[in-house]
């Protein structure tokens, strides 16, 4: 069963906001969907992305939506998947990571060595995520994710709309000035279905071994790479050119890895895996 939020779902004040900003997302899907054909959304299946998948199902259908399955993912993220397919009548595509760079990684690395190094972690984001999003982009004109500003120090200059030069193509965040309390109420006053560990702490969710509950007053990627610094807490995703991240082809020798004395402890400027890494300038990506 969902739990309640606990703030006010039908706050005057919160429910117009959330009515304005819900007509103007789904007016940039649908020209997203007329000017940019063919293009894709990018879904983990978190709550924001939830909120999209919503909007898009009923206001742009013809744009794709697709997920990333590292093979790292929690039990209760695939349940929703086959929740979503259900509820919504529609068929996600689930792109998965070349098993020979799998396969390579954790013969070279270990099968957890993300914990060790900053290095490692992106390497396995870059095998596990990076190379299978840019597979899902190649041909599409433009990409949808569910970031927003509010979300982390690496996002508060988020565009709404940008040319991310790393996949070559416009990129879209609807979502960059939606608050928290507009993601939940709109979940909860459209019925639309969302992960159960949200309910059990935890706000934001990746791959298991990476992802955590937070306690109450931390912030809401404090779950996420834990063990790392919140300043760049990113998986690689949403790299810049500029942000100096881990190659395409994510071949990190054991050698070349210097990892802190107790193995968790990271350098602030790295908590990136990859997808929406921040630019040195300090911009948000």
């Amino acid at each position: 069963m969902n739990r309640p939020p606990p703030f006010d779902l039908n706050d005057p004040q919160l429910q117009a906001s959330l009515a304005r900003k819900s007509a103007a997302t789904a007016a940039l899907l649908g020209r997203i969907a007329r000017e940019f054909p063919p293009a894709a959304f990018a879904t983990s299946l978190g709550a924001e992305d939830m909120v999209l998948t919503d909007l898009v199902a009923r206001h742009a259908p013809e744009i794709e939506i697709f997920t990333l399955d590292t093979g790292r993912l929690h039990g209760e993220t695939y349940s929703l998947l086959q929740k979503v397919t259900d509820h919504y009548d529609l068929r996600i595509r689930v792109v998965y990571p070349r098993t020979e760079a799998v396969e390579q990684y954790v013969n070279e690395h270990g099968v957890n060595a993300f914990f060790d190094s900053v290095e490692l972690r992106k390497a396995c984001c870059e095998v596990r995520k990076v190379e299978p999003l840019r597979r899902a982009l190649a041909g599409k004109r433009a990409w949808i994710t569910g970031l927003r500003r509010a979300q982390a120090v690496t996002r508060r200059d988020l565009p709404q709309q940008e040319f991310d030069t790393a996949n070559g193509l416009e990129k879209f965040n609807p979502l960059a000035d939606w608050e928290e309390q507009e993601v939940w109420t709109y979940l909860h006053t459209f019925g639309v279905p969302y992960n159960a560990l949200h309910d059990r702490g935890f706000p934001s969710i990746g791959c298991e071994p990476c992802t955590r509950a937070i306690a109450k007053g931390e912030d809401i990627r404090a779950g996420r790479w834990w063990w790392e610094n919140p300043a760049t807490k990113e998986c690689g995703l949403h790299r810049k050119p500029a942000c100096g991240g881990v190659s395409a082809e994510a071949n990190v020798s054991a050698a070349s890895v210097k990892s802190r004395s107790d193995g968790r402890s990271q350098a602030l400027d790295a908590k990136e895996c990859g997808l929406h890494p921040a630019k040195r300038s300090g911009v948000a990506a």
